[in-house]
């Protein structure tokens, strides 16, 4: 089932208020109440609204693949020593870019399904319970006899990544015949997200069968391995069935094309290039410096969100990427345009640094907003007359090396918070 950007919008103003008129969804739309009235005949042909009031169904608004583990991270209580002993303290908790992702959409209130591998052991009902506990459907989620993915961390006592360690054996056992088993989740979602930690043929057929629906995919890179893995898999990229949104950082960026990208012209450059190859959207991540979204409409400068007031230090980054694209998801959903899904997604990141758990449990979407309302997220058009200057007139700022007070409270998204599942 694919909708028409149109009937995506229409959908967007009945999550909010189901008993919406179609005068007012016109008014709000720029359009007639006899187009309307069109569109709302389509959304029920296709079982998207059922019956009066314009209820909608029950079909996914999103289906993760990815992996799904469980997160050990371990946090100094000073500043890290390396090759000896440090005090500190320990925490076990769900994690995996995918399983996160999903997480934050449950929680922001999009329903979303996650397929991924998780093994029979106690780990594995853990992770179980808990992310069906947050929200996120896990009718597709395969269980094996291989354990139970983990990801191990240690972080600096300012919440910085030092050193991780990841077993993902559990998420190569995801193979086509697991995706294929969702098909019809996959098929009737409105987005599909790509974690980049799945085996080339796993992530190919998903996408593949996403296309032969209409389903916008989203692709998350995670790793530079990851991304140079991307870059190789024949028909990935293909403009015939372009892919919706692809999420690199400056690093992966280069992996997926080849390019340089430190410069405003260079990270242009190679987003053009992957406009090229068939992606409508492409988002580069600039860590403290906010992120780039270039597509169809030009390109924006986006700033870091802001730690909320109240919190004066970056507690933990490890998650930080996922909720800045869950929050994107769940906005794009609700009928916001890429630019407000993206400051959105800002904000959503700078709540979760403000906080110990990688997937915040109090995250709600009037959370985010009131975060955009006390701190808003800017963004400039393509011209970026107003990005900050770096050394160099044509350089796009980097994060400081040290940990200076500003530094503290903005959003870091440093890749080492994608990297850990790689």
């Amino acid at each position: 089932m694919a909708l028409t950007d149109r009937e995506r919008q229409i959908v967007g103003l009945l999550r909010g208020n189901p008993m919406m008129s179609s005068d007012a969804i016109a008014e709000r739309l720029g359009s007639t109440r006899a187009a309307v009235n069109v569109h709302l005949s389509n959304l029920g042909k296709k079982g998207v609204i059922l019956g009066r009031g314009y209820l909608l169904g029950e079909q996914p608004g999103v289906v993760v693949v990815g992996g799904a583990n469980m997160d050990i991270k371990a946090r100094s209580a000073s500043r890290a020593v390396p090759g000896t002993s440090n005090p500190g303290r320990a925490a076990m908790s769900p994690g995996g870019v995918g399983r996160n992702i999903a997480e934050n959409l449950a929680r922001l209130g999009t329903r979303v399904y996650l397929v991924a591998a998780v093994g029979r052991d106690p780990l594995g009902d853990m992770l179980i319970r808990e992310t069906a506990d947050a929200g996120v459907h896990l009718d597709h989620v395969h269980r094996t006899a291989t354990a139970t993915g983990t990801y191990t961390a240690v972080l600096d006592r300012d919440g910085e990544l030092v050193i991780a360690v990841s077993d993902m054996a559990a998420t190569a056992e995801l193979g086509p015949a697991q995706v294929d088993a969702a098909r019809d989740v996959i098929c009737s979602a409105e987005l599909l997200v790509l974690d980049g930690n799945l085996a080339a043929e796993t992530l190919s057929y998903a996408r593949n069968l996403a296309a032969s629906a209409g389903v916008r995919t989203v692709i998350e890179p995670v790793s530079v391995p990851k991304a140079a893995m991307l870059a190789a898999i024949p028909g990935l990229f293909d403009r015939a069935h372009p892919i919706y949104l692809v999420t690199p950082n400056r690093d992966e960026v280069t992996a997926l094309t080849g390019l340089p990208a430190g410069s405003v012209a260079e990270l242009r450059a190679a987003a053009a290039a992957l406009h090229a190859s068939g992606v409508t959207y492409v988002w580069i991540r600039l860590g403290a410096a906010g992120s780039l979204l270039s597509g169809p409409d030009g390109t924006h400068r986006i700033s870091a969100g802001r730690v909320p007031a109240g919190r004066t230090e970056v507690v933990d980054v490890t998650g930080a990427g996922d909720a800045l694209l869950g929050a994107f998801c769940h906005a794009l959903l609700g009928g916001a345009d890429p630019v407000e899904a993206a400051r959105f997604g800002h904000a959503a990141a700078a709540l979760s640094i403000a906080s110990e758990e990688t997937v915040r449990h109090d995250l709600t979407p009037r959370l985010v907003e009131s975060a955009l309302a006390s701190a808003p997220v800017s963004a400039s058009g393509s011209t970026f007359a107003s990005a900050p200057a770096a050394s160099a007139p044509s350089a796009v700022p980097t994060e400081p090396a040290t940990a200076a007070p500003p530094r503290r409270t903005t959003t870091s998204h440093r890749k080492g918070t994608k990297e850990r599942t790689a």
